[in-house]
């Protein structure tokens, strides 16, 4: 069902993109994740809430697909609601679309990485279960800023600064990757709160495969 209502949504986001070379550019993490998706599920089915959680992402990036992270109109959609803008209620200077995408990268997707997890390492470590995925959200997150600055070189000129988006910002890079480390361990304080109150760890179990409790 997610996968349909996600292909719906992305064909009406992929009809007339502001910059249609970065559309393309944008859409690769389209291309690879969503197969991965459904790949995996041959070994490892993730939960429902981890499927949603990528569901989320994957829609929320493809909205910044369509016009280009830096213009997303989230301003004037703000003000359409409030009245007011958000640099008047929250001081932004600039637009913070990017910014808070990389941080919702890491909050959404440190759920599902932590059933794979489990369900791939043994034996497992309760350390390395906070761990490993901040590690992984940062690798990535890092990553995916070197391919930018590929782009940017490869392509140059509009192609490359749409892609790159840093709106003037030298240390853009450095503030998204971070912004993507506060999401992951804003994620790991929900968890560990549910382990603390409940003394279960629901990824665990679920990587696992069954189900754990401990006092």
């Amino acid at each position: 069902m997610l996968g349909v209502l996600f292909v719906v949504w992305w064909i009406g986001w992929a009809i007339a993109p502001l910059h249609p070379d970065d559309w393309w550019l944008e859409n690769i993490l389209v291309g690879i994740g969503l197969p991965l998706l459904f790949i995996t599920a041959r070994w490892f089915v993730f939960s429902r809430t981890s499927y949603f959680l990528a569901f989320f992402f994957l829609c929320l990036h493809t909205l910044g697909a369509h016009y280009t992270y830096s213009e997303v109109p989230m301003d004037a959609w703000f003000k359409s609601v409030t009245g007011t803008s958000t640099e008047e209620v929250f001081g932004w200077e600039r637009n913070q679309f990017d910014r808070i995408i990389h941080f919702l990268y890491g909050f959404l997707i440190t759920w599902p990485y932590r059933e794979l997890y489990f369900h791939l390492v043994v034996p497992r470590n309760v350390v390395l279960g906070y761990l490993a995925p901040v590690s992984f959200v940062l690798a990535t997150s890092a990553i995916y800023e070197l391919i930018e600055w590929a782009a940017a070189e490869v392509f140059g000129n509009e192609l490359g600064a749409a892609f790159l988006g840093t709106q003037g910002d030298v240390w853009d890079a450095h503030k998204d990757i971070y912004m993507a480390m506060v999401g992951s361990l804003c994620c790991l304080a929900i968890v560990l709160g549910i382990r603390l109150r409940t003394g279960r760890d629901l990824q665990e179990e679920w990587g696992t495969g069954g189900v754990i409790r401990r006092p």
